[in-house]
């Protein structure tokens, strides 16, 4: 199975040491988003955990630790590099100290696990598709070679979004075709593999793949390993991906991205990260309750049959 640490919340940058402490005891609690009082037990052991992703704005705080912890598993990172600033990306590290923490990054893990995600792409009367183009072209300057591909995608305006972000653009056909052309073009320049996420359309006309951000032949190319051909299910609608458990919490990431899906409310999520979250407890945010009922997680392998036999 495919454990994924950071799709609800940024491990790596805000519970780097809860994290570590999850691989050092062997397993995490993750409590039901919709039933609270339902927790799941995952085991973190090589032997059922075919590979681990990372997902994170900031890998600076979680670097000491990944030695430890690539040596023991196989792994797959996503870096998210955007043309945003502190205004809608507050706590975020500015564009420049993310491209050398990547660097470093890369230099315990190799390129061909990272994927550099450019999303998601958004306009407003700051950032215009020019200035996105002209980011992007300095980006890719910066990590071509460092990186295994690039994936992007253009924002859902959904309802929360609308609200608490007004002065967010909506984005035409023609801004999309010309921001999708713009972004294949440079991604090519630069031999950067280029790919879309989510429901964002075809763009194949313009050398970019179709979405899948976390397949199993990707985690194994990355990794060396053979998966077994299983039907890729996908997160939601227009989702190539692989499912994965996740072991963070929503309402957690005190990023406070303006974009930001998985927090409520940003000033919830900081006070959660303040007043419930305990290192070394197995769950993210606060302990287990005398009415938990804790079931463990199904961990089967999907690893093809001769690569189970060798692991």
């Amino acid at each position: 199975m495919i454990i994924n640490t950071g799709a609800r919340t940024d491990t790596a940058q805000w519970y780097a040491p809860w994290l570590q402490r999850r691989f050092q005891e062997g397993f995490a609690l993750v409590r039901n988003p919709l039933f609270p009082h339902k927790v799941t037990r995952y085991e973190l052991d090589p032997a059922v955990v075919d590979c681990v992703v990372f997902c994170s704005k900031n890998y600076a705080p979680l670097l000491p630790a990944l030695p430890g912890i690539c040596a023991r598993f196989r792994t797959h990172f996503h870096y998210t590099i955007t043309a945003y600033g502190r205004d809608i990306e507050p706590l975020v590290p500015s564009i420049d100290d993310s491209v050398q923490t990547l660097m470093d990054l890369e230099r315990l893990v190799g390129a061909q696990r990272i994927c550099w995600r450019y999303d998601p792409v958004l306009l407003t009367e700051r950032y215009t598709v020019a200035r996105h183009l002209d980011t992007f072209d300095y980006l890719c300057g910066r990590l071509a070679g460092h990186v295994d591909r690039c994936i992007f995608s253009f924002v859902e305006m959904y309802q929360k979004l609308e609200r608490n972000f007004p002065e967010l653009r909506p984005i035409s056909l023609e801004d999309r075709d010309a921001l999708a052309r713009g972004l294949g073009s440079i991604a090519a320049q630069h031999g950067i593999p280029i790919q879309t996420c989510g429901n964002n359309g075809d763009w194949s006309r313009y050398g970019i793949g179709a979405s899948a951000c976390m397949t199993l032949q990707m985690l194994g190319d990355a990794n060396g390993v053979t998966f077994r051909k299983l039907k890729h299910k996908g997160q939601r609608k227009g989702c190539g991906c692989f499912q994965a458990r996740d072991i963070g919490a929503y309402d957690s990431c005190p990023n406070g991205c303006r974009y930001c899906y998985a927090n409520r409310d940003p000033e919830r999520a900081l006070q959660n990260w303040r007043e419930a979250h305990d290192p070394e407890s197995p769950l993210l945010l606060g302990h287990l309750e005398p009415e938990d009922e804790i079931t463990q997680g199904d961990q089967r392998s999907l690893l093809a049959a001769q690569q189970a036999a060798l692991f």
